[in-house]
């Protein structure tokens, strides 16, 4: 089954590429890999903002997560023009806006990394991860997060 196939078996449409808000690109490709810079979660177009452990719980830090995921693969198609080129993801990193006793980063990001495995599949979709709690993301959103991905 193709990407496209299981996205919209899924319900999924893909967005169109973010307008970056600073001095960057939305992505780099050299080589086989493509860096996506970070995206941050979104509800209703704007900014998904909030703290895990102060003004959200796990579960919609997950689902935002999850949203951020669907963004990254907007990206991704952009990037690379069609996602059934992508023989792995490779590396997810996330920042998760939290306070200093939230613990729960790692379960926030599962929101993407899930996403990922089921659209991919796991041998493509499965990948190195890292899940950070910190202090604060730009406007104020809940999670960001970045993506690596090889190209076939």
């Amino acid at each position: 089954m193709s990407v496209y196939d299981k996205l919209n078996q899924m319900g999924i449409t893909l967005p169109p590429v973010a307008v970056p808000a600073a001095a960057y690109v939305p992505f780099v490709q050299t080589g086989n890999l493509v860096f996506l810079s970070g995206h941050i979660a979104k509800k209703d177009g704007k900014p998904w903002v909030g703290q895990l452990g102060k003004t959200m719980a796990t579960e919609e830090g997950k689902a935002a997560a999850r949203a951020i995921a669907i963004d990254l693969l907007g990206t991704l198609h952009a990037a690379v023009g069609d996602l059934n080129r992508i023989k792995r993801i490779v590396k997810v990193m996330s920042l998760v806006n939290s306070t200093g006793e939230f613990t729960e980063q790692h379960l926030v990001t599962n929101g993407a990394s899930e996403l990922f495995g089921e659209v991919f599949g796991p041998s493509a979709g499965t990948h190195a991860r890292s899940a950070f709690g910190v202090a604060q993301i730009p406007m104020g959103a809940c999670v960001e997060i970045e993506l690596i991905a090889e190209v076939a």
